[in-house]
């Protein structure tokens, strides 16, 4: 794909090598992006290129990061830039580049759509990634805000981070990320928008505004498998699956489609929750997922006197922990900043890093990324043994 003419300028295409197209994190030279790169006998570097769709969001982006990567080269007094657009059959070829086409070699005409035909790469043994499933019993314990924080908190980790909104019926992650743009198509390819270093696919960007989705399980079992198979994903560290609450339809399409899940139950601390929360572990077990922590929301709310009100009681966290013998990863206190922060697209963890919220995030990611890793509880096991 690396489309470098003899008759580019060898230096100015070195200094434009390390740039890269901020959708795809890969460089616009190997992307077959750069298509020009001279330098005239005035000091003008004149350099072309190709987009990979008409009307690409980054565009400003890309012109600041290719203008200021060409102005470093010596001699250069001036950058001629200019923009074409892929063509079909480019945009196919960059998509097989990036994506692999199984789905042509298993026999598929690609007008069929990508995700015939071809494996969910997270389902693979030897994949990278680690998909976290947070889970809830029960609608209102702040499943997907603590879905958002803690993606933010392990992106703010240095990990890639990305998240499937798969609570189809009830979506919210575009609006608590503050997403405000959908998805960019690459030949049926989807390149999941990015914000606060996380990505984000969503039934949020397929849906009309306030239009509610009303299909039965194949449906939903079909959107779930194309946000697996075709969204553009590059292996993440983390994949966050922001699970509907309850035991449904898809936490069982979930559970065939991520055989190496891992299970983290969201609840509050009061009794008739943790119940509830407990309904959603045994589901796991039943589909061979690990549960490998709680997560205790709205455990306390934090007076102007400086005292620590339990308004919903107190203990269900951890003695939901301790009925399933994992730990209970933390505790989140009730502040309005969490709840007005997912409303208004600005996370806690990112725009109030200090705040004790944060902090818990940060913990419980640290926790998750670190202590809980496979390799580490493989070996934990082992001793126990």
């Amino acid at each position: 794909m690396d489309a470098v003419s003899e008759q580019m300028n060898p230096q100015l295409v070195d200094a434009l090598r390390p740039v890269e197209d901020p959708e795809l994190h890969r460089s616009i030279v190997d992307l077959g992006m750069l298509r020009r790169a001279e330098l005239g006998a005035d000091g003008t570097a004149h350099i072309l290129v190709a987009l990979t769709v008409a009307g690409c969001p980054l565009r400003n982006e890309i012109q600041n990061r290719v203008s200021s990567a060409a102005t470093e080269v010596d001699g250069v007094t001036d950058v001629a830039l200019e923009f074409t657009v892929m063509t079909d059959d480019e945009r196919e070829e960059l998509r097989k580049m990036l994506h692999g086409d199984a789905a042509s070699t298993a026999g598929h005409s690609h007008a069929h759509g990508h995700a015939e035909g071809r494996a969910i790469p997270f389902a693979d043994p030897g994949s990278k990634t680690r998909p976290l499933l947070i889970s809830s019993g029960k609608g209102g314990v702040g499943k997907s805000s603590v879905t958002t924080n803690l993606a933010v908190a392990l992106a703010q980790l240095g990990h890639s981070v990305g998240v499937v909104d798969a609570d189809i019926y009830g979506y919210s992650i575009p609006r608590m990320l503050g997403t405000d743009r959908p998805p960019t198509v690459i030949d049926q390819m989807l390149v999941p928008p990015e914000k606060w270093g996380v990505r984000c696919i969503s039934m949020g960007y397929f849906a009309p505004p306030g239009e509610a989705v009303i299909w039965r399980g194949p449906m939903l079992h079909k959107a779930l498998e194309q946000f697996l198979t075709d969204v553009y994903w590059d292996e993440p560290d983390f994949l966050l699956i922001d699970m509907p609450p309850g035991t449904g339809d898809i936490a069982l399409s979930l559970s065939q489609y991520l055989p190496r899940g891992e299970v983290y139950v969201v609840t509050t601390p009061q009794p008739a929750a943790q119940k509830v929360a407990a309904m959603s572990a045994a589901m796991a077990k039943k589909v061979n997922l690990p549960v490998m922590g709680i997560i205790e929301n709205m455990s306390w709310f934090t007076g102007d006197d400086g005292k620590q009100y339990e308004l919903f009681g107190a203990g269900g966290g951890q003695e939901l922990a301790d009925d399933l013998g994992v730990p209970l990863l933390g505790q989140l206190p009730l502040v309005p900043a969490l709840r007005e922060g997912s409303d208004a697209g600005a996370p806690i963890t990112a725009v109030d890093p200090e705040s004790e919220a944060a902090q818990a995030f940060r913990t419980m990611a640290q926790t998750i990324a670190v202590d809980l890793q496979p390799k580490k509880r493989f070996n934990a096991e082992l001793k126990v043994l």
